[in-house]
């Protein structure tokens, strides 16, 4: 199977490198040449646009920073419906909309192509181990033609049913990802006051009942004062505002997810749209006046886990 891969940015260049370096036969595109070219000196080959890297490859992924971006690299003149052909699969693996990824899926079935929705979840650093995890929408047989794929980019895998579904629940775990960091923020400032060593409020938080995926990873970044999450304030209002939107579409009047919006909107006027996303705690700090340091902990996460071959759950 030939892959090609649009989108080489802190996720999606992870995850091309995962397939590169698992031996597939790999097409990349980027408009930056910076994140092309190391892939093309490890063997990869380089389209001259998305329209060419669709004739050339079997399984065309894209990865990128938000809906309308997504939308122009598919429906441009040399966008990708224009290169695509029957039984050719677009995954898409960019955080979207479901409605968006559903229009755009029906003109790849226009083309006889077959649309797929992917995004990703675990962070960073688990992308570049291929150990993050994969959540896939569309069809079944589709997905089992794609599955050798997706185990060397992901460790776990879910089919989670009809093209879109894999989008909603992205959406719904980056909103509780947001959620939980916004409740980090007020924890520190607590333990902070209350004279706590921080260094062990983390060991005390991660083996109890409030312990988080996110506390595990973030936390660490935030304790050593990088906040390097590898991931920006401006995805985030991006995340937080399709989860948002989401529910007023579905008639569903919520409480926490508008405050949500509100904080990270303030977050990101105070810190700038490409400060990392764990900078929403600076604002306990800086209203307070404290600070979250604490020795120990890294400036950046490592996956120290081995990479493992993934597999479906």
């Amino acid at each position: 199977m030939k892959i090609g891969f649009i989108g080489l940015g802190n996720v999606g260049g992870k995850l091309a490198g995962s397939l590169l370096r698992n031996n597939f036969d790999l097409t990349v595109r980027d408009l930056d040449e910076s994140l092309t070219n190391p892939l093309k000196d490890l063997g990869a080959k380089v389209a001259k646009s998305p329209k060419e890297l669709a004739e050339q490859t079997d399984l065309i992924i894209t990865s990128l920073p938000s809906p309308e971006i997504s939308a122009e690299v598919m429906e441009a003149n040399d966008g990708i419906i224009n290169g695509l052909s029957e039984n050719k699969i677009w995954l898409e693996m960019s955080t979207t909309d479901e409605n968006e990824v559903k229009r755009l899926g029906e003109k790849v079935i226009a083309k006889k192509g077959i649309p797929m929705d992917g995004p990703v979840s675990g962070g960073c650093h688990r992308a570049a181990t291929g150990n993050i995890a994969i959540f896939v929408g569309g069809e079944r047989k589709a997905f089992e033609k794609i599955l050798p794929a997706l185990t060397v980019m992901g460790r776990k895998v879910l089919h989670t049913g009809e093209l879109g579904s894999a989008s909603v629940l992205k959406v719904i775990t980056n909103y509780l990802a947001s959620v939980h960091l916004v409740a980090l923020g007020e924890a520190w400032t607590v333990a902070k006051k209350s004279n706590l060593d921080l260094a062990k409020t983390y060991k005390g938080i991660a083996i109890s009942s409030g312990n988080s995926f996110v506390h595990e990873t973030e936390s660490q970044v935030i304790l050593n004062g990088s906040y390097n999450i590898n991931f920006t304030m401006d995805l985030v209002l991006k995340d937080t505002g399709l989860f948002d939107n989401l529910a007023k579409k579905l008639n569903a009047p919520l409480e926490i997810s508008p405050q949500i919006v509100e904080i990270f909107k303030d977050g990101q006027k105070k810190y700038g749209s490409r400060a990392w996303s764990s900078m929403i705690v600076k604002r306990m700090e800086d209203i307070n006046k404290i600070n979250f340091r604490a020795n120990g902990f890294p400036e950046e996460l490592i996956d120290n886990e081995p990479e493992e071959k993934g597999y479906e759950i």
